[in-house]
């Protein structure tokens, strides 16, 4: 009698559903919330006026919540629109391998965006002023006319503002707006620039690098990256001194001690980042594309660990 054998996750609608998301950026949305709230729970027991209450975790779950939704509606769109380019660049995505067909993405990206939306309404004015804007420049960034990833500097530009600023900012104002029972607004500490301009730095180094594995696919339909017009060399040097200059600034922020964290801790473990990136690109075989690959999954690792790292010196403190 032949046995039947059961389909794998792999094989799964909730895999491809998790392939849809983009794992890479929900993985960063998550942690930009945890580390946020962090930040903020660490400057306010530092304050010499004491949260009104203590913290709970309801407000990170609900901003977690929302940002998830709103981090699928943007990724979401721009598979809607890029199907063809996919097919070239990321046939593993459902919608350019099929598992996913056109009516079920749109119903994906409908639901998510409004599910982003509400969510953050309810749960208070920064939020939802943070969403908003978010879904926004998302929807500039992919969706005909605009379109603004036509163009290599306006592309750039939306991944960064959103990932660097308006995510960093919004997410402190409003944990420290909720923990502070919504009726007062503490001034923005250094320590949160700090994050703020790291992460705009570091985003645009992802932003250009991102570009170098989808060459083929973009060449054949008239997207102009920096990729195609610099060269993936110019492009991948460019990338990793923008690295470069972010790691040495954080460093240097600790030696100076210019905001309210733990130097010798910011110090070691940036150092140690750094080295580990210029020992990393050493073995980039730039006509590989695997390779290139590799190593960007490897930067946005770096991007996960910065919002665990800061926090900490910030709680360390």
């Amino acid at each position: 009698m032949t046995e039947i054998s059961q389909p794998s996750f792999r094989d799964s609608w909730l895999y491809a559903l998790w392939k849809f998301s983009r794992p890479h950026t929900i993985i960063g949305t998550s942690l930009s919330v945890l580390g946020l709230y962090l930040i903020a729970v660490a400057v306010g027991n530092s304050n010499s006026s004491p949260f009104s209450q203590p913290p709970t975790l309801f407000p990170p779950l609900a901003a977690w919540i929302a940002c998830l939704c709103g981090n699928v509606y943007i990724v979401g769109l721009n598979q809607l629109e890029d199907v063809a380019i996919d097919k070239i660049n990321k046939p593993h995505l459902p919608l350019a391998s099929g598992e996913f067909s056109q009516r079920t993405g749109k119903f994906i990206v409908a639901v998510t965006g409004i599910l982003a939306l509400v969510l953050a309404w309810l749960s208070g004015q920064f939020l939802f002023g943070m969403v908003t804007i978010s879904l926004g420049i998302g929807t500039a960034y992919s969706l005909p006319p605009i379109r603004l990833k036509r163009f290599p500097f306006w592309a750039a530009l939306c991944i960064f503002s959103v990932r660097g600023a308006i995510v960093n900012l919004g997410l402190f104002l409003h944990f420290s707006w909720v923990l502070e029972q919504n009726n007062f607004i503490p001034p923005i500490p250094v320590a949160v620039w700090v994050l703020t301009v790291f992460i705009l730095v570091f985003t645009f180094a992802i932003a250009i690098f991102k570009d170098i594995p989808d060459m083929e696919g973009d060449l054949q339909y008239n997207i102009k990256t920096f990729t195609i017009q610099l060269g993936k060399q110019a492009v991948f040097n460019l990338a990793l001194w923008v690295l470069t200059v972010c790691y040495l600034g954080m460093i240097l922020v600790g030696l100076l001690r210019l905001a309210e964290v733990n130097a010798v801790f910011l110090v070691i473990t940036h150092l140690a980042a750094l080295g580990a990136i210029w020992w990393r690109s050493r073995k980039v075989d730039m006509q590989e594309k695997s390779a290139i690959a590799r190593f960007y999954q490897f930067i946005w690792k770096l991007f996960f660990i910065e919002y665990l790292i800061f926090p900490i010196a910030c709680l360390l403190a």
